[in-house]
């Protein structure tokens, strides 16, 4: 199940520089409503429905948090940002841009001002062939038509010529020249949902940490004394065991890898949680297994205070961690910056993510992309 929705987002301009108009409108698109994956060629075709200027058309595939009703929000303020008056006149017109969601994930909507699949869009080439750039196994979800079928159905005989090609913000930031990456935070910091976001966004392999089932997490939250010790060997256990599996899949030199945890977060949860002879024993153990694990190309802190903290645990409701005292968190806190002072042949990167939110707030997700982009050497 992913993450986000996938949205296809059409975009026109026939009026002044339309080329910086496409421009303009993907940047704003991208910097506050969702990541574009992929830019379509432009294509120049003829005005549809009334006389006018050539339109410069493409289409967008993009992901989103957003609901396809705030999408289209979003999409008619970007409209007005870059100087559209939407006229109440009846018929087509000119205009500076034209922003329309094609579709939205598999969904048939049915408003008064959203309809989903657009309902024109198998009359029209201009639509058509910039989505087939874009998502070539693209399939109608309500007549169960292949892109393919729905051009060699359609009937417009308008002339599309490409004219220009936008490369999208995701391809230029080139992400992917990390083979493996690994994210890790405190409890509730977000690393899972930043390392699915990434993956999605980048056609990444994913790695994520499988917890919710060990036996041994409730009790230590009512019991820490009695349950530490064999909570930490299951963990460590686990994790190597998974991370063993996982990566054997892959290929750590072509295949692009995000996790969202590294096997030395068992050593930083077990210092703080083990009383001293419990804690070398297992430091024994865990060294002849940290030799044996590869280590990742980037390795990323998510930083949040222990409020927030708090707030994000609250929020999402998992019983046995509702009673995780402040304290608990502090020390973790500590360990993973002291085990990060510690490093010297890491790529470290630390994002401090107390004042952030990367699911919601669009311009919160660049920023973190953008820090992870300064890291690639």
């Amino acid at each position: 199940m992913n993450l986000q929705h996938q949205a296809i987002i059409s975009i026109g301009s026939n009026q002044g520089n339309r080329l910086e108009h496409l421009r303009n409108a993907i940047a704003l698109i991208h910097r506050s409503a969702a990541t574009v994956i992929r830019v379509s060629s432009v294509y120049e075709t003829p005005a549809w429905g009334f006389v006018g200027e050539a339109f410069y058309n493409c289409a967008l595939l993009v992901h989103t948090h957003k609901s396809a009703p705030a999408l289209l929000k979003a999409l008619l303020s970007i409209e007005t940002q870059l100087g559209r008056k939407r006229e109440k006149v009846s018929g087509y017109q000119s205009r500076i841009i034209d922003l329309d969601i094609i579709s939205f994930d598999a969904d048939v909507i049915q408003r008064k001002q959203l309809q989903v699949p657009h309902p024109q869009m198998g009359q029209r080439l201009f639509v058509l062939l910039p989505l087939r750039d874009v998502k070539p196994d693209f399939v109608h979800p309500v007549s169960g038509k292949s892109i393919s079928v729905l051009i060699s159905e359609c009937e417009d005989e308008s002339q599309c010529k490409t004219v220009q090609n936008i490369p999208s913000a995701v391809d230029g930031l080139k992400l992917d020249r990390f083979n493996y990456i690994a994210i890790e935070g405190n409890i509730g910091a977000g690393k899972t949902t930043l390392a699915c976001k990434i993956a999605e966004d980048f056609n990444a392999k994913t790695v994520l940490e499988r917890f919710a089932d060990n036996p041994f997490l409730p009790k230590f939250y009512k019991d820490q004394p009695r349950y530490a010790f064999p909570l930490e060997m299951s963990f460590l256990a686990d994790r190597y065991q998974q991370l063993s599996d996982d990566l054997a899949q892959f290929d750590l030199f072509k295949d692009f890898i995000v996790a969202d945890y590294h096997i030395f977060k068992s050593l930083i949860f077990a210092k703080v949680t083990l009383s001293d002879d419990e804690y070398r024993l297992y430091r024994k153990l865990f060294e002849i297994i940290y030799k044996e694990m590869p280590k990742p190309d980037l390795y990323i802190y998510l930083y949040q205070n222990t409020p927030r903290l708090l707030e994000n645990i609250k929020k999402r409701g998992r019983s046995y961690e509702q009673e995780i005292p402040a304290e608990y968190l502090d020390s973790i806190n500590r360990g993973y910056l002291d085990y990060i002072k510690s490093q010297t042949g890491l790529n470290i990167l630390v994002i401090d993510v107390s004042d952030r939110d990367f699911v919601k707030k669009q311009e919160d997700y660049l920023y973190i992309l953008e820090e992870i982009r300064k890291k690639i050497t």
